[in-house]
């Protein structure tokens, strides 16, 4: 499976991937999740955006009851497969192929679940093409409506719903509707999501394999510089009004910030008008990326960048104006659950920084448990990201373990 996942939208001149969603790569790769599913005789169930699930339904106590079980029954795992720009290849599709393997084990240990089991696919996770991070377990989720996500354009001025069409999947829910996305997940009972750790705590601790205990609050924040644009050559440095100054001070100062207090705050995207090599720029439109340890340290940390932006701005001659794209609040993930992982394996109890689908589906109160696999490196979001083969065999074989425990007959009667 891995080796046939490898090639799809990988770059030649960076060896990293560009999966971004409803585009031809990507369209490959979830074309490979519905082979990988027939090829298991597993049921696809999608919702309007192409989130799918693949049940392996459980053979009814009842021979006339149905096998797909009753709504809540489920235990699913999976990930998804887009990529951020010129991304690594573990970073969500590991979660996807282990899933499958897992389930490959479980039937070779002649398991017969007596819960449906589903294997999950999650559309836009990374954000990479629409700025909405978990994008498609959000709309499954509702966290975010569809009337919401019909406003969101890429970088080329590309809406959500043209691009829905234009790669021929479904153009979206009803005006108004919440129903059509939710009822992919109305059998979902538990969420267990296995992902490359995206850091090196497991690589500290020496081990192979970790269980996720929360995810930091984050937030994605843009920043308008508005300026003068005028001559790079004519114009005398005390009579410019540079967008582009005030930028460069404000991300200094989200850095410096981010360091004394133990927080992150990353400006990774810029967009400078008229992008003149000559030309003092009238316009700068920066993204922030702010991670904090709670709801209140991120509030305080994107405040005061924000400040120390507009006192700049008042030095420069230009404007700031900050507006929240998209904020996730802080996800615990369900202690019990997390502990009958971890507890009789003696894995590690971590946190991280970064967002997945299994903190949306949390946060929309499903059970939910993250295996984490080690990363020697700890680099993700980068063609460097790497797993070793050992520890993600080690990563199958744990996840098959979770879902063996949890879909046994005793689990089944007490969910």
């Amino acid at each position: 499976m891995w080796r046939e996942l490898l090639p799809i939208g990988r770059s030649a001149a960076t060896g990293g991937y560009f999966r971004t969603p409803w585009t031809a790569a990507e369209r490959e790769c979830v074309a490979w999740f519905h082979e990988q599913a027939a090829a298991r005789g597993l049921r696809l169930q999608g919702d309007r955006l192409g989130n799918t699930i693949a049940w392996w339904d459980a053979a009814p106590a009842d021979p006339g009851s149905p096998a797909a079980g009753p709504a809540g029954s489920g235990v699913v795992t999976g990930s998804h497969l887009d990529s951020v720009l010129d991304g690594g290849a573990f970073d969500g599709p590991l979660g996807v192929v282990s899933a499958f393997a897992a389930l490959d084990a479980l039937r070779d240990r002649g398991v017969t679940p007596a819960r449906p089991v589903g294997v999950a696919l999650f559309l836009e996770e990374e954000g990479s093409r629409f700025g909405q991070a978990c994008l498609g377990s959000r709309l499954a989720t509702g966290a975010t409506t569809w009337e919401q996500a019909a406003g969101l354009q890429d970088r080329d001025g590309v809406w959500f719903l043209d691009a829905l069409e234009r790669a021929g999947a479904p153009a979206g829910a009803p005006a108004g509707s919440a129903a059509g996305p939710a009822n992919l997940l109305d059998r979902v009972g538990c969420f267990v999501e296995l992902h490359v750790e995206q850091g090196r705590d497991l690589v500290d601790r020496d081990a192979a394999v970790g269980v996720a205990s929360a995810i930091w609050p984050h937030g994605r924040y843009r920043f308008d510089f508005a300026g003068e644009a005028n001559h790079a050559g004519t114009t005398r440095m005390e009579d410019r009004r540079d967008p582009m100054l005030t930028y460069a001070t404000t991300a200094l100062a989200a850095n410096k910030q981010a360091r004394l207090f133990g927080q992150r705050a990353t400006f990774g995207r810029v967009d400078v008008h008229p992008n003149g090599t000559n030309a003092v720029p009238s316009r700068v439109t920066a993204w922030l990326d702010a991670r904090a340890e709670s709801a209140d340290r991120l509030d305080a940390l994107v405040a005061e960048v924000g400040r120390l932006g507009q006192e700049w701005a008042g030095r420069d001659g230009t404007t700031l104006e900050v507006a929240a794209e998209s904020v996730s609040g802080e996800v615990r993930f369900d202690a019990g659950l997390a502990q009958r992982l971890a507890g009789p394996r003696d894995w590690p109890v971590i946190a991280t920084m970064a967002g997945h689908d299994a903190g949306v589906l949390s946060a929309a109160g499903v059970p939910t448990a993250m295996l984490f696999v080690r990363n020697p490196t700890g680099v993700s979001h980068s063609p460097a990201e790497h797993a070793e083969a050992a520890d993600c065999l080690a990563g199958v074989a744990a996840l098959a373990d979770v879902l063996e425990q949890l879909v046994a007959p005793e689990a089944a009667d007490g969910a």
